[in-house]
Parts: structure tokens; C-alpha cells; sequence
């Protein structure tokens, strides 16, 4: 058995902790507020295939109040990484694993690249906190495709997909890899050990660098998106510079701008998870999806004119919005 820490119960950490406690893993998560006062008093609930799952779970506010892991998953929004570098040091032991489960270019992202001095990146981890409380040597990478949702405090609705990709920085097959392939697939997960994890994290972001900021800049959905074709003909251009920046930085995203647009299509009537936070008057990703591509673009001298455009106005809208 492992010690599994889900850090931020929200939408997919309740997921993933729901899942893997009803596996047969002992998990703590931490939350705060109404979650943590709801789980606490009635453990997690889980709605999935129609049924309704209860998974017993240990919920505490305070990283110290769990103690070391075996394996950390951190699941709160990638912009709120860099507030909690020094309160995750509770949680890490001599080989504590950190799967960082969140959308945008992580933190560890130039781990296990053949670069002498790796410099983090501004947008993403401000300072290196997160590079100098947690270490790069503990990183896993994951992307994550499921969709979920909290219905309530402690009830958490799976709304769609199982896949959930793993994958050592450095691309090689090691047992704690193989070891939280199987614990994911034994809580129901697709979770395969993919060699080259930057491919996939670059798919996912290709799709969430053009939609979000101009789902905020618009208020449309993903189809009125995609049905219109000035707003169309953005997205594309975004994904096409979003790619060269994949492909300077040695990374081919395993699916290209038209699939990418193509496949997208089946999530027409949804509002993106950026709009959905700036209507709610939550703070907003940019700068870990947006800001990091444009950062990068600008280290290794990559043009990207309409990516310029929108990190500007994109970043005005969510800062009069009070969520930037």
C-alpha cells in the first residue's frame, strides 16, 4: 500500500481520490472551506455510470497536518502552484513521487533535458520556488484528459473520459513510473507510460493556448468558436505557432493544428474551463497556458505575432475582470 496525498480536492483531485479509494488505497486529501468541511463530515461521493459512489477518505487543511507521502498528486490550479512551494516540503519524504496534474507547461518542464543550467520559467514558477522546495528528481508528468465536475461540496460528477498519461522528464521505463501506471489503472484509469510526455503535454496545450484566451475574449463556446470563421481562422493560426514553438524546442505534438480543431468539435456546446472561471470571478491560467508559450517563444526567438496579440488582450480582459 501507498501513502497517496491528492493536493486540491476540487474537480479532478476529487476524482482521482474518489477513485483510488475505492481501489483500495489509503488517500489523504487536502482541501479547504466547504470541501473540507463536507468530506470531513461525510467522506467523498463520487457520481459516475449513473451510480453513486461513497469513497472514505482522510481530508486535511494543512500539508503538515498529512506528512510525508509516497506519492503526491498535485491537482489545484497550475497559477496557484508557486503559493504553496514551501507548504508542500510536509509532504515529502526521501523518494516521495510529485505528479503534477494540471493543464499548461509544468514547472519541471526543462527536467531531464540536455541543458546545463535550466532556467524556470517566469510565467509558470516565478523565482524557481517550486523547482528549489520540490526538486526536479521528484517530478512525474501527466496529462489529464477526464472531465469532472463539483456538484456540491464532497460530490464530485464525472462527466466524461478515463485517459490519464504518465511519464518520466526523462523518458525512461522506471518502476515508480510503472508502479503509478498500475495504481491508475487499478482506480479505473487509461494510464499509459508514454516515453516522450512533453509530445503530450504540447497536444493538450496546443488546444488550451488557442481556445481559452479567446473563449475569454469572445464569451463563446467551443462551437461558436469553430462555427465562425474569423474566430476559426484564429484558432488555427494560434495552434500553428503554438507548434513551431513545440518544434523548435525538439517536441512534435502527436496530433496537428486540423485534428487538434477536428476532434474538438464533439465538445461544441461547452465553455471552456478559462470562461468558466472568469464568469465565476475565479483568477484565471494565463500565464501557465498562455503566458509559458509565449515565454518560451520569445527565449529561442519563435515569431508569434497573434499569439502577441492575444496574451495582451487576453491578459487585459481577465485583469478588468478582476481575475488577473
Amino acid at each position: 500500500m501507498q501513502k497517496i496525498c491528492i493536493y486540491g480536492v476540487g474537480a479532478i483531485g476529487g476524482l482521482l481520490a474518489a477513485r483510488i479509494a475505492l481501489s483500495g488505497q489509503p488517500v489523504t486529501g487536502i482541501a479547504r472551506g466547504a470541501q473540507l468541511d463536507a468530506i470531513r463530515r461525510n467522506g467523498l461521493t463520487l457520481l459516475a455510470d449513473g451510480k453513486s459512489h461513497h469513497a472514505a477518505i482522510e481530508c486535511v487543511e494543512r500539508p503538515a497536518d498529512a506528512g510525508p507521502q509516497d506519492i503526491v498528486f498535485i491537482t489545484l490550479k497550475s497559477h496557484m502552484l508557486p503559493a504553496i512551494a514551501a507548504d508542500i516540503v510536509a509532504l515529502l519524504g526521501p523518494d516521495t513521487v510529485v505528479v503534477t496534474a494540471t493543464n499548461g507547461i509544468p514547472w519541471w518542464y526543462f527536467s531531464g533535458l540536455d541543458i546545463d543550467a535550466p532556467v524556470p520559467l517566469d510565467s509558470v514558477d516565478p523565482g524557481g520556488a517550486l523547482w528549489r522546495n520540490i526538486g526536479p528528481e521528484r517530478a512525474i508528468g501527466a496529462v489529464v484528459f477526464p472531465a469532472a465536475r463539483v456538484v456540491e461540496p464532497g460530490v464530485i460528477e464525472h462527466i466524461f473520459g478515463d485517459s490519464l498519461v504518465v511519464g518520466e522528464p526523462d523518458g525512461h521505463s522506471s518502476s515508480r513510473i510503472r508502479a503509478l501506471s498500475v495504481i491508475l489503472e487499478e482506480a479505473g484509469f487509461v494510464a499509459p507510460i508514454h516515453e516522450n510526455i512533453r509530445a503530450e503535454l504540447w497536444t493538450k496545450l496546443i488546444a488550451n493556448a488557442a481556445y481559452n484566451p479567446v473563449s475569454i475574449l469572445t464569451g463563446g463556446t467551443i462551437g461558436d468558436l469553430l462555427d465562425d470563421p474569423g474566430t476559426s481562422a484564429v484558432l488555427k493560426k494560434l495552434m500553428d505557432e503554438c507548434t513551431a514553438v513545440a518544434s523548435a524546442l525538439g517536441v512534435g505534438a502527436t496530433m496537428g493544428p486540423g485534428v487538434v480543431l477536428e476532434r474538438t468539435r464533439v465538445f461544441a456546446a461547452h465553455k471552456t474551463s478559462m470562461l468558466q472561471d472568469l464568469e465565476a470571478g475565479r483568477s484565471v491560467e494565463l500565464d501557465p497556458i498562455v503566458g509559458a508559450v509565449h515565454e518560451m517563444a520569445g527565449r529561442i526567438g519563435v515569431d508569434t505575432p497573434a499569439l502577441d496579440f492575444v496574451v495582451a488582450l487576453a491578459g487585459q480582459r481577465a485583469r478588468l475582470a478582476g481575475c488577473y
